[in-house]
């Protein structure tokens, strides 16, 4: 798989590099959410998933309070 996603990635073709992208932003949007997930279960803060993530308490808090308990 990761062979041929670096392959679509690759393309001289605009629209197939492009949904290539949105295929890779959308895997990254996945695993965050699940990391996130998972730290908040560990018992991590706000704050702590906001420093791994290199981004504010509070756009972490705001992206992922309703769907983290």
């Amino acid at each position: 798989m990761t062979e041929q996603l670096l392959a679509t990635a690759t393309s001289d073709d605009p629209g197939t590099g492009l949904a290539a992208v949105r295929a890779l932003r959308d895997l990254a949007d996945r695993l965050e959410l699940l990391h996130v997930e998972r730290a908040r279960q560990l018992g991590w803060s706000w704050q702590q998933v906001a420093d791994a993530l290199g981004v504010s308490r509070q756009a972490v808090h705001q992206r992922y309070r309703k769907k983290v308990g």
